[in-house]
């Protein structure tokens, strides 16, 4: 579910949102007013255990590799393959409902596929937790030779699609491919078992419609995309992500799979089914819309398509008085803000740059889920379950029928947006006579954005290497230079990449590269984060070009970025810790026992008889070892950190190999081994005032005999005023405010991090106490580069107040942060500073640095 706020319906209105609460069926009349709850789901602490995990080798293939590829392998269909079932676990959360537990999906599979020749099933890769995902397709039979044909009609969509439009074969025989994607979140249930009955239906049923649908569509079904989160009852997975938010970066294994389904299969087509909304939720959203996509083919299907999923919806008979289940409502229709489309971190949005022209969000009605959960009676949790399993089917049906009536239409549509991309053409902007037949467009709906002509990302750096490789993967089209070279009146270095924006997926590109936009004005508010610039956060230089042509430039193509690490031959080494790379081979090295400086400039030295494990590193993380006659001012150990942190915290801080501990305020109060810890990172889940006697006694021990803190946002700031450690004032910021902002940096924590950060409910400091070192200030004037932050209704807490303050301030035994440098694996430009700060404090309070046991 995606909760959020809701306000008054545009003039066309029919219904308003309702979300249904724990207990409670909502069935007393509602208007259309402006609801302050439930409020925007924040990222809470790391410590939850209970998403499950499979055995630990099955989680680290799980986090190394991609398991069986989905791409065509010259087979035709069916491709079928027998599933070893998995061990019955009675403690699945699915059970309780009456729905198919996890451990029950492999034989349903297994005896899906021998219904007939429609059913394949493949592993798309495997979860956090190391369970298996299962990608169902369901269609008509093809021999080999059909099959790669239709792969090279896909590709034609893509690659040249002035031609592909024009092609009477794509017209007469291209299957129009469908993606239904189940359980992302993993308390959201009910999605995997309706696509099961569906595809059951599919597999034999012989009626003229169905094997007309199958004869012309390849069905694509996601049957579960969080196992873990579907067998613990959780949100998130195994590694505390909520993935819904995660299509940006894909740090999560099961995201990755996601977006090579939607590289590989290129769906016209898609679904989310998630829970739980009543009346049954199903997107167009409100405003603002992603700038990035071809809105009005966007808006045009997926519009149609919801008016279907609706009628089936509200068709199947239910009722507020006895059922408990309101109308279907369409956000675009019926709400005025609230339920945007803005960026891309959502599986629908994420779907439409890779040429989704109908995608939805379908939120069903009936919670089952947290609260309900424990509270409710079986019978009722299994009354609700049974309905929400119908209305998902019912949306799914409607679906498949939609493709099937519009199926040359909506792949016109799919060419038509790459077609744009590849020729440069303009956007074209929604209105009445641009989108006929939806209601109520008008201004407030209009968002596009002008393309650069191309970018450039000079190379060389660990960063930029990254940040291509994530573009390519990413099925974004990256060139290199071959040697200098000259655009638009300015001069580039041999190796710079050259990301040309007259190509398919320009979209995509443009919305991972450029800076984004400052909405604040558009919205009152936002439902999660509304800037995100990998350009600005990622730690390479990305440079926007407006003008220019790239014909006869020395460009190649690349499939890989080049390696950039390397270590020099003689003499003493140097690391730099600009990146959390680099910060991840310096653990690596202090693992292996290496004696490592840090020098005055914040980088380290390395001593020249580690230079086969500095190699090794190197290769590892490409990373540079330059030579230096530097022989460093103290002894860098490495640490153990106790960390009450959220999960992307926690996930950035091991990415970087720190060894780290969760802890938080139960886990200290019941009782806490500091002799395992060296430093304390605080960001959430630890109440100082919450701890009992001898938890505090132990934490200030802790923190007085000589351990540091690293503080971010007003737990960290708070745990360190009531351990006295740093005297600094935390000013809150609006806490709805989020986006890229600019950035001073003026001390050594901060030393070549990037001038601009990221925050998520921004702090500042102010009352600086003696001693207290400003690392890092909030820019001038209006420090906000793209997002979304006001002030609040008395003026306080807006980017005016926050221009020129202290966003990160140090001092002995202490570094705060106001920013988030660790959001979601979001701003890895960022994450060397908490590196950075973890060894300042423990040097700065003579932590011991002693390896455990």
């Amino acid at each position: 579910m995606r909760t959020t706020r809701t306000v008054p319906a545009r003039p066309v209105l029919i219904t308003a949102l309702a979300v249904t609460t724990a207990g409670s069926l909502l069935l007393t009349p509602h208007t259309a007013v402006a609801r302050p709850e439930p409020p925007v789901t924040r990222e809470g602490p790391a410590v939850d255990e209970r998403a499950a995990r499979a055995p630990e080798s099955a989680a680290e293939r799980a986090l190394t590799g991609q398991g069986s590829p989905t791409t065509g392998t010259g087979r035709g269909y069916p491709r079928e393959q027998v599933l070893t079932p998995d061990p019955e676990n009675p403690a699945d959360r699915s059970i309780k409902l009456g729905l198919t537990p996890y451990h029950g999906i492999a034989p349903k599979l297994n005896a899906l596929q021998r219904l007939g020749d429609r059913v394949s099933v493949e592993v798309a890769g495997r979860s956090a937790g190391g369970h298996r995902l299962y990608l169902v397709t369901v269609t008509a039979p093809e021999s080999a030779r059909q099959a790669r044909t239709q792969e090279r009609m896909r590709e034609l969509i893509e690659s040249a699609p002035g031609r592909a439009a024009k092609d009477p074969a794509v017209k007469a025989g291209y299957k129009t491919p469908v993606f239904f994607n189940n359980n992302i979140h993993g308390n959201e249930w009910e999605g995997t078992d309706a696509s099961l009955r569906i595809v059951e239906q599919l597999a034999t049923a012989n009626d003229a419609k169905t094997k007309d649908l199958l004869a012309h569509s390849r069905l694509y079904f996601n049957i579960t995309a969080n196992p873990d989160g579907r067998i613990a009852g959780t949100r998130a997975n195994a590694n505390g992500f909520d993935m819904n938010r995660d299509f940006v970066t894909a740090s999560q294994p099961e995201v990755r799979a996601m977006r090579q389904i939607e590289i590989d299969k290129q769906p016209a087509v898609m679904l989310d089914l998630h829970g739980y909304v009543n009346g049954t939720l199903i997107e167009p959203t409100t405003p603002p819309h992603g700038e990035n996509y071809e809105y009005d083919l966007f808006l045009k299907n997926t519009y149609a398509n919801a008016l279907r999923m609706e009628s089936a919806v509200n068709g199947l008979g239910y009722t507020p008085a006895k059922d408990g289940v309101r109308p279907a409502q369409i956000p675009f229709r019926d709400q005025e803000e609230g339920w945007d489309d803005w960026p891309p971190i959502f599986t629908p949005q994420y779907a439409a740059f890779h040429g989704t022209v109908a995608a939805h969000t379908v939120e069903i009605p009936l919670a089952v889920n947290n609260a309900a959960y424990t509270s409710l009676p079986e019978s009722e949790l299994r009354r609700r379950s049974a309905i929400n399993v119908d209305v998902a089917g019912a949306a799914i049906r409607a679906t498949l029928d939609f493709v099937r009536t519009n199926r040359a239409s909506l792949v016109a549509d799919q060419i038509e947006v790459f077609r744009r991309g590849a020729a440069g053409a303009a956007q074209v902007p929604v209105s009445e006579e641009t989108v006929p037949g939806v209601p109520g467009i008008g201004p407030e709906d209009v968002y596009t954005t002008d393309f650069p002509r191309a970018y450039v990302i000079p190379g060389g750096s660990t960063a930029a290497a990254r940040l291509v490789d994530h573009l390519l993967a990413n099925d974004v089209r990256v060139t290199r230079a071959a040697r200098d070279f000259r655009l638009a009146g300015r001069s580039y270095t041999k190796g710079s990449y050259v990301v040309d924006m007259h190509q398919p997926k320009r979209g995509l590109a443009n919305v991972l590269l450029a800076d984004g936009t400052d909405i604040s004005d558009k919205v009152s508010v936002m439902y999660d984060i509304s800037g995100w610039s990998l350009g600005r956060l990622w730690g390479a230089t990305v440079e926007p070009v407006t003008s220019g042509g790239l014909t006869g430039l020395p460009l190649r193509t690349v499939d890989e970025a080049a390696p950039v690490g390397h270590v020099a031959p003689r003499g003493d080494l140097r690391l730099r810790l600009d990146d959390p790379q680099e910060i991840a081979a310096l653990n690596a090295l202090l693992q292996q026992g290496v004696s490592v400086r840090g020098s005055a400039d914040g980088s380290a030295i390395v001593p020249a008889s580690a230079r086969t494990k500095a190699a090794a590193a190197a290769r590892t993380y490409d990373v540079a070892f330059d030579a230096t006659k530097a022989t460093g001012t103290s002894e860098l150990r490495r640490l153990r950190v106790a960390a009450a942190v959220t999960p992307g915290e926690l996930f950035a801080l091991r990415e970087m190999n720190f060894d780290v501990t969760p802890v938080s305020t139960a886990v200290l109060n019941a009782g806490f081994d500091w002799a395992a810890a060296d430093v304390l990172f605080v960001s959430a889940g630890l109440d100082h005032g919450a701890l009992n006697t001898a938890a505090r006694t132990a934490l200030d021990a802790f923190l007085d005999s000589g351990h540091g803190l690293v503080g971010r946002g007003v737990a960290g700031a708070g745990l360190s005023t009531a351990a006295g450690l740093l005297a600094a004032k935390p000013v809150e910021g609006n806490g709805d405010a989020n986006g890229v902002v600019r950035v001073v940096n003026t001390g050594p924590v901060t030393a070549g991090a990037p001038d601009h950060g990221f925050v998520y409910a921004p702090v500042w400091f102010t009352d600086l106490g003696p001693g207290v070192r400003v690392e890092q200030t909030y820019g001038t004037g209006n420090p906000l580069v793209s997002g979304h932050w006001r002030a609040l209704e008395d003026g306080s807490g807006g980017p005016a107040q926050a221009a020129g303050q202290a966003s990160v301030v140090s001092g002995s035994g202490a570094v705060l942060f106001g920013t988030e440098p660790l959001f979601r694996d979001h701003p890895k430009g960022e994450f060397a500073q908490v590196a950075r700060a973890l060894f300042t404090v423990a040097q700065a309070r003579g932590g011991t640095g002693e390896e455990s046991g």
